[in-house]
C-alpha cells in the first residue's frame, strides 16, 4: 500500500478520497488553486501544494504543475478523482514518466475509450451490444441523413468525442434532420474540437443504466448496476442501485456484457459501462445496448458501496498499488436499496442556472450519507461546478431508501444561495417515481410540478420575522421595554413584494405578531415557540436575507432597521428609532445647520451601537430625547426644519 498520495482534484470527491486513506493509515496531498486556499479538501489533508490560479486551466488542468507537486511532496501515486485530467491519457502516461503511479486505467484503455465511435466498434469485436447506427468515418451530410433513414425515426445525433449532453440532438423526422446536424456539429466544435458525429437509434422510452466494474488488467467483475434515468439536459439528478424492475437474467447479461467491454481493453481499476435500455415494455436480455464507458470513478459510486458494501476508492488504492482483484464475482453480493441525490447551487426558476454566493449555513439530518467538499461559510465560486453535495441513503427495499431520501432532502438545511433542494424533494415524492416509472424523459414530462414554487404561509413570514429581530431565543425577562409590551415591526421582501410584520411581546414566552391584519399567537412551550401548536420552523439571518427552514427552504429579503435610511422615515423631516434602544449619545441641537450624512444621535439596540445620520442637509428644529432615554421603535428623536416649498 501506498504511504502518500496526492489528489489531483478539489472539493467533494478530493474529501471522498482522503476519507478512505486517511481510514488505511495512507498520508494525502492536496492541491489547490487560488480560489480554493480555504477549501475544506485542502483543510483536510496532510499538505497542501498550490498550483495557479482560480481558472481551471491555470491550475487543475495543468497536468505537469500537479506531477511537480506530486514529486515535491513525497506522494508515490496520483489519485484523479472525476473530471478535469482523470480521463486524459496524456497526463496518464506524464505521471507515469515522472515514476509515479496513477490510480486508474492504463491510458490505453482510456484513448480506447475516448471517441465513441471507435469504442462501440470495439465493442461489436468483443460481442457487447451496441444501440443500431451508423459510426461510420464518412461524415458527409447527405450520407448520415440515408443512414438517418436506414435506422428509422427518431434518431439521436451525438458527437463522437461527447459527453455531458453536449453536441447531442434528437431528431423525430427527416424534416428536422439537417438544422439538427448543423447544430449538433457547431457545438460538438466549439466543446471538444471535434465536429464528427455518429447517428443512433432512439428508444421512445428510454432508461439510462450502467454496470461499475472493476478489473486489475487482466480479468474483472461487475458489481451491479445502477438506474441514472432520472436526467435533467443529459445531466444526472437522482441515481440509484439496483436499478427498477430489473430481473435475475437481465442483470447477469448485462454484468456479462460490461465484463467483457472491460477485459477487451485490460481495463484495471474502477470504470463503468453505460447502457441505454428499452423500457417500453419491461427490461430484457435483448433490450440493452453500449452507449458509452466512463474510465474513472464514477459521481454516483457511493449507491454502488450502499448496496454491496465495498468501498471503490479503497478498492482502487489497493489495486494500483500492486494486490490482485479484492473479490471474485461470486463473492459479490447485492443488500437492499440505495438512492443518490445531486444537490447544486441553482436557481431552478431561473430555468436551473448555476449560482454562487456564501453558504451561510449547511447542515445534514442523520442516518445520511453527505458527500460534501464544502462547510458553512464557504464560498460557491462561479469557476467550477456549483455542487453542494451528495446525499445517499439506504434501506433494506425501494420503498424505504425512498423514504429516507424523502425525509433526508426534508431536514437538508442550506442558507445563503439558491439551490435545487426543493426540486429535488419533489422528485423524491413523484408518484410515478416511486412506482418506478423511471425513463430519461420523466423530468421533462413533469417540469412545471417538479419546479413548483413552494406554499408560502403567514407563519414562514412570523419565522423570518422573529429570527431578523432576534425573538427565537428569549431570556426570562426579555420582551419588555420599561416593564410595558414591547412593540416593534420588520419589512420583508418576496418576490418583488414588501411584506411588514408587526409584533407584541407580551412576556417572555409569548408573542402576537400582525401578519396582513391577522394576528398569531405564539407562545414557547416544550423548548420552542408555537403558533396553536404548530412549531415555529427554525431561520437563519445572512446579509440582507432570511432562509426559513421549512419547504425545503423560504427565502425573503429584509433590510437592517440599523443600516436603513433613517431620515426617509414618516415625514421627511424626522429621525426615528429604527427599533427599542437606548440613546448613548445626542450630537444635535435645536437651530444646529446639518449636513446629509452628519451623525445626530448615537443609539444601542440589539447589543450594538449605531450612528443615526442625518438623511439630508437641513437646520434642526427639534431634539426630542437625551442621552440616556429609552425609546421605542419609530420612536421621534430629531425634527428638522421643513425644506423649502414643504407644506
Amino acid at each position: 500500500m501506498f504511504d502518500r498520495i496526492l489528489i489531483a482534484n478539489r472539493s467533494e470527491i478530493a474529501c471522498r478520497v482522503m476519507e478512505t486513506a486517511a481510514r488505511l493509515g495512507v498520508g494525502t496531498v492536496a492541491v489547490y488553486s487560488d480560489a480554493d486556499a480555504d477549501a475544506k479538501h485542502v483543510a483536510m489533508a496532510d499538505c497542501a501544494v498550490h498550483i495557479g490560479g482560480a481558472a481551471p486551466a491555470e491550475s487543475y488542468l495543468r497536468g505537469e504543475a500537479i506531477v511537480q507537486a506530486a514529486l515535491d511532496s513525497g506522494a508515490q501515486a496520483i489519485h484523479p478523482g472525476y473530471g478535469f485530467l482523470s480521463e486524459n491519457p496524456d497526463f496518464v502516461e506524464a505521471v507515469e514518466a515522472a515514476g509515479l503511479v496513477f490510480i486508474g486505467p492504463p491510458a490505453e484503455a482510456i484513448r480506447a475509450m475516448g471517441l465513441k465511435d471507435a469504442a462501440k466498434a470495439l465493442m461489436v469485436e468483443a460481442g457487447v451490444p451496441v444501440v443500431p447506427g451508423y459510426h461510420g468515418e464518412d461524415q458527409d451530410d447527405a450520407l448520415l441523413a440515408r443512414e438517418a433513414e436506414k435506422i428509422g425515426y427518431p434518431v439521436l445525433i451525438k458527437a463522437v468525442a461527447g459527453g455531458g449532453g453536449k453536441g447531442m440532438r434528437l431528431v423525430e423526422d427527416p424534416a428536422g434532420f439537417a438544422d439538427a446536424l448543423a447544430s449538433a456539429r457547431a457545438e460538438a466544435q466549439g466543446a471538444f474540437g471535434n465536429a464528427d458525429v455518429l447517428v443512433e437509434k432512439f428508444a421512445t422510452a428510454p432508461r439510462h443504466i450502467e454496470v461499475q466494474v472493476f478489473g486489475d488488467g487482466t480479468r474483472a467483475v461487475y458489481l451491479f448496476e445502477r438506474d441514472c434515468s432520472l436526467q435533467r439536459r443529459h445531466q444526472k439528478v437522482i441515481e440509484e442501485a439496483p436499478a427498477p424492475g430489473m430481473t435475475d437474467d437481465v442483470r447477469a447479461a448485462m454484468g456479462a456484457a460490461a465484463v467483457r467491454a472491460a477485459e477487451a481493453i485490460g481495463y484495471s481499476g474502477a470504470g463503468t459501462v453505460e447502457f441505454i435500455v428499452d423500457g417500453s415494455d419491461g427490461l430484457r436480455p435483448d433490450g440493452f445496448w453500449f452507449m458509452e464507458m466512463n474510465t474513472r470513478l464514477q459521481v454516483e459510486h457511493p449507491v454502488t458501496e450502499a448496496v454491496t458494501g465495498v468501498d471503490l476508492v479503497e478498492w482502487q488504492l489497493r489495486v494500483a498499488s500492486g494486490e490482485p482483484l479484492p473479490a471474485r464475482q461470486e463473492d459479490l453480493s447485492l443488500t437492499g436499496h440505495a438512492f443518490e441525490a445531486r444537490l447544486y447551487a441553482e436557481d431552478v426558476p431561473a430555468g436551473f442556472l448555476p449560482a454562487t454566493g456564501t453558504l451561510g449555513h449547511l447542515s445534514f439530518p442523520p442516518g445520511v450519507r453527505a458527500d460534501s467538499g464544502v462547510r458553512s461559510g464557504d464560498v460557491i465560486s462561479p469557476w467550477y461546478d456549483p455542487m453542494i453535495a451528495k446525499l445517499i441513503v439506504h434501506g433494506p427495499t425501494r420503498a424505504a431508501a425512498l423514504a429516507q431520501l424523502a425525509r433526508g432532502l426534508e431536514q437538508t438545511r442550506v442558507a445563503g444561495t439558491v439551490t435545487n433542494l426543493g426540486f429535488l424533494g419533489a422528485l423524491a415524492r413523484h408518484e410515478g417515481f416511486a412506482a418506478g416509472e423511471v425513463d430519461t424523459g420523466l423530468i421533462g414530462r413533469e417540469t412545471d410540478a417538479l419546479t413548483a414554487a413552494p406554499d408560502e404561509t403567514p407563519l414562514h413570514r412570523v419565522a423570518a420575522g422573529m429570527a431578523v429581530l432576534g425573538l427565537c431565543d428569549q431570556p426570562e425577562d426579555a420582551g419588555f421595554a420599561l416593564w410595558q409590551p414591547m412593540r416593534r415591526r420588520v419589512t420583508l421582501s418576496r418576490a418583488g413584494e414588501d411584506l411588514t410584520l408587526g409584533v407584541t411581546v407580551t412576556g417572555p414566552r409569548s408573542q402576537i405578531w400582525d401578519v396582513d391584519n391577522t394576528e398569531i399567537m405564539l407562545e414557547h412551550r416544550g423548548g420552542c415557540w408555537q403558533a396553536g401548536g404548530t412549531p415555529v420552523p427554525d431561520a437563519f439571518v445572512s446579509d440582507g436575507s432570511v432562509t426559513v427552514f421549512d419547504a425545503f427552504g423560504i427565502t425573503y429579503g429584509w433590510l437592517d432597521p440599523l443600516q436603513r435610511d433613517t431620515g426617509a422615515a414618516g415625514d421627511g423631516n424626522l429621525i426615528e428609532a429604527p427599533m427599542p434602544g437606548v440613546v448613548r449619545a445626542m450630537n444635535a441641537a435645536v437651530g444646529q445647520t446639518v449636513n446629509k450624512g452628519d451623525r445626530l444621535a448615537l443609539l444601542e439596540a440589539m447589543k450594538m451601537e449605531h450612528a443615526l445620520l442625518a438623511a439630508r442637509d437641513g437646520v434642526v428644529a427639534e431634539v426630542l430625547v437625551q442621552a440616556g432615554d429609552q425609546v421605542e421603535a419609530g420612536a421621534a428623536l430629531i425634527r428638522l426644519e421643513p425644506e423649502a416649498g414643504d407644506a
